[in-house]
């Protein structure tokens, strides 16, 4: 087994066809079904601003969500490395994208706002530090090209 690379597979599944498929922009659906060995099915669309529903995940929640999730599995990682004990960890993330003229879009940055507590008061000042080292290690961050800014929060519990 190599640990130095790990493959990924998904199966993205367009279900938007109203019977005369991409005909004009308006007359097919953004809803697809993405699918991957062994977990449930995700429910896809665009964001409502594209003609998406509002009710599914949009790609740009998921890019997001993909940052926060690595982060703060990051995060963990350094955390037991430097004998940090964290007992929760919440995190309210925040994306913006931006529309061109040319019809594309792009995000120009995402904020984290992890709210970690830690069972030592004495190590908060730590404990706020390993989010830089949190950032370098998440693989997530390092393979966007958009600033990812983090705001974090340490309550000691």
């Amino acid at each position: 087994m190599n640990l130095s690379q790990h493959h990924y597979t998904v199966n993205v599944t367009w279900t938007g066809n109203r019977g005369t498929g991409t005909s004009s922009y308006r007359s097919y659906g953004r809803d697809h079904v993405v699918r991957a060995p062994g977990l449930p099915e995700l429910a896809g669309s665009a964001g409502p601003t594209f003609h998406g529903d509002a009710g599914r995940w949009n790609p740009g929640q998921l890019l997001l969500t993909a940052l926060a999730q690595c982060h703060m599995l990051s995060y963990f990682h350094v955390a037991v490395n430097h004998g940090i004990v964290v007992t929760a960890y919440d995190d309210a993330a925040e994306g913006t994208m931006r529309l061109n003229r040319d019809g594309s879009g792009e995000f120009t940055s995402d904020t984290l706002h992890p709210k970690v507590t830690i069972a030592d008061p004495a190590q908060a000042e730590p404990a706020h530090k390993l989010h830089e080292e949190a950032h370098r290690v998440c693989f997530i961050a390092r393979s966007v090209n958009f600033p990812v800014l983090h705001e974090p929060d340490i309550v000691a519990g």
